[in-house]
C-alpha cells in the first residue's frame, strides 16, 4: 500500500510539553528555543527585591507538540498530545502565547494518560470544543504494568464519554489517515518488521473479562509529513512500535525514502529497553535523518548514545523549543 503524501513547504513543530526544561539551550540548526512570551505578567515573588519573577514553562512526564505546517501559501495547525497533567499544555500554551483557535484537528498518539490528561485544559483553552480528535480504536483499553515482584499498577483511562460530551468528534481509525488536505498522514497501526523492537512487556490490557497480555500497544501512531525537497519529518509520542519499525512503515505507506526529521518519545529508557539501544541507535544511523530529536520517554542512555552517534543530527529538546523545518 503507497499513500501519496503532498509535499509541504515548510513545517513548524513547537515543543508543548516535554519532560525537560532547559533555559540554557541556545538555538541550534532548525531548533529555535522560546520561553513565556513579552505580555506574560510576572508572579509575585515576596523574598525577591523586586516582589516580581518571570514565569517559566512546566515540563512533566508527559509529550505534547504544536504543528504548524505552510502548504499552497495556507497554513495549517494541529495539536499532537496533551500531556499528563490537568492544566500542563493548555499553561504552557498561554505562557508560549500560542492560541489553538486556529487548531483544525488533535491527534492522540495512544491511550496513555501522560498523553491524554491535558485534554481538560485544552477544552477550557478552546471555549467551544468542536474539534476533530483523531485516535486509534485501541485507544480505550483499561491497561495496566505488571513488574514481578511488584503490585500490578493499572494506568489512568481516558473517558470516550467525557470526550464527546465536551463536543469533540471522535474519530478512530486503524489504517492510515490523511489531514490538511493530504499534507498530514497519520500512520494507523504500524508494521512491526525489525527483530529488535518487540513492546513493551509486562503491559496488559483487559479484555473479555480477564487481564492478557499487550506488549505491541497497537494504538501507537505516529504522525508524517513530506517537506518539499527535504524529505519526511516524523513525530512520535512514545514510538511503542519502535522508533526504527515506525520511521521504516513512513517510507513504505509514502513511498518517500528520505528521511529529513524524526522527533518525539522513542521509548528506550529503563532496563526493559536499554538493551536495544544499540540496535536502534545503528538502524537509525543507517535512516540517516538529518535532524534526531529524542524526547519524552527516549531515557538518557538512549538519548546520550545517540548524541555520541550522531553529532550532527542530534538536538537536545526543551519545552518551547520550536522547530523549523
Amino acid at each position: 500500500m503507497r499513500i501519496p503524501l503532498e509535499p509541504v513547504e515548510a513545517v513548524s513543530i513547537t515543543t508543548v510539553m516535554d519532560n525537560s526544561s532547559d533555559m540554557l539551550l541556545r538555538d541550534q540548526g532548525p531548533a529555535r528555543r522560546g520561553g513565556p512570551g513579552p505580555n506574560v505578567p510576572p508572579l509575585p515573588a515576596r523574598f525577591l527585591e523586586s516582589g516580581a519573577a518571570r514565569d517559566a514553562l512546566l515540563a512533566e512526564h508527559g509529550f505534547s507538540a504544536l504543528l504548524h505546517i505552510e502548504k499552497a501559501g495556507r497554513s495549517h495547525q494541529v495539536l499532537f498530545d496533551a500531556g499528563l497533567t490537568p492544566n500542563g499544555v493548555a499553561e504552557n500554551l498561554r505562557r508560549l502565547e500560542l492560541s489553538l483557535q486556529d487548531v483544525e484537528a488533535i491527534v492522540l498518539s495512544h491511550g496513555h494518560m501522560d498523553h491524554t490528561t491535558g485534554m481538560h485544559g485544552i477544552v477550557d483553552a478552546l471555549g467551544t470544543a468542536n474539534l476533530p480528535v483523531y485516535l486509534h480504536p485501541e485507544f480505550w483499553n483499561r491497561r495496566r504494568i505488571v513488574i514481578p515482584g511488584a503490585e500490578p499498577r493499572e494506568l489512568a483511562t481516558t473517558s470516550k464519554q467525557a470526550l464527546l460530551g465536551a463536543g469533540f468528534e471522535v474519530i478512530e481509525e486503524r489504517q492510515p489517515s490523511f489531514l490538511l488536505d493530504a499534507s498530514l498522514l497519520i500512520t494507523g497501526e504500524v508494521d512491526r518488521t525489525t527483530g529488535f523492537e518487540q513492546g513493551f512487556p509486562g503491559h496488559e490490557a483487559f479484555h473479555g473479562g480477564e487481564w492478557q497480555p499487550d506488549p505491541m500497544i497497537l494504538d501507537d501512531q505516529a504522525a508524517i509529513m513530506n517537506v518539499r525537497g527535504r524529505g519526511l519529518v516524523v513525530l512520535t509520542g512514545c514510538g511503542h512500535a519502535g522508533i526504527v519499525n515506525i520511521v521504516r512503515y513512513a517510507q513504505k505507506l509514502t513511498g518517500v525514502q528520505e528521511v529529513y526529521a524524526v522527533l518525539g518519545g522513542f521509548h528506550l529508557g529503563g532496563p526493559l529497553f536499554e538493551p536495544i539501544i544499540p540496535d536502534t541507535v545503528a538502524a537509525l544511523q543507517a535512516l540517516r535523518p538529518e535532524v534526531v530529536v529524542p524526547a519524552h520517554c527516549t531515557g538518557w542512555r538512549a538519548v546520550h548514545a545517540i548524541a555520541a552517534a550522531m553529532p550532527e543530527a542530534f538536538i537536545p529538546n526543551s519545552v518551547g523549543t520550536r522547530y523549523e523545518l
